[in-house]
């Protein structure tokens, strides 16, 4: 891959889908929007391709607390797969565990109201960031 290209993270979810971005290979996460999951999604995300100059996706891989594939892990998968194919960018997936836990902590320990589209990017910068820790420490390029 390229330097100085984007990678979106993305938090898949039935109704919203958040989404997070860095700068390969050493930027940091940060969140960039959530977008609803409808029938808009992929034409939503393919401007945000454009624009940002993304080059690949991490899309978060939910599963269950012993590590097995649930529903939302296959329709996770489906979807990811369906937007690699539409928007012609590689897939990676990461392991989501607690994120999602972990953001409304991290929320609620500010004090300020915050709402599920709050968690649901925040999520995704944490799907992100394990991301780029996991290849950064590896030092894995990405092709």
């Amino acid at each position: 891959m390229n330097h100085n290209t984007s990678v979106l993270g993305l938090d898949i979810g039935k109704a919203r889908v958040g989404v997070a971005k860095a700068i390969w290979p050493d930027g940091i996460a940060s969140p960039f929007s959530v977008l609803a999951n409808d029938p808009k999604l992929i034409d939503n995300l393919r401007v945000i391709v454009a624009q940002e100059n993304v080059t690949i996706i991490v899309a978060g891989l939910p599963r269950s607390l012993k590590g097995e594939d649930t529903n939302q892990t296959r329709y996770s998968k489906k979807l990811a797969d369906e937007l690699g194919e539409k928007l012609k960018l590689k897939i990676y997936f990461q392991d989501e565990a607690v994120t999602s836990l972990k953001a409304e902590e991290e929320l609620k320990s500010t004090g300020r109201a915050y709402s599920k589209s709050d968690i649901d990017v925040l999520s995704a910068v944490y799907i992100l960031e394990d991301f780029l820790k996991d290849h950064q420490s590896k030092g894995t390029g990405l092709e």
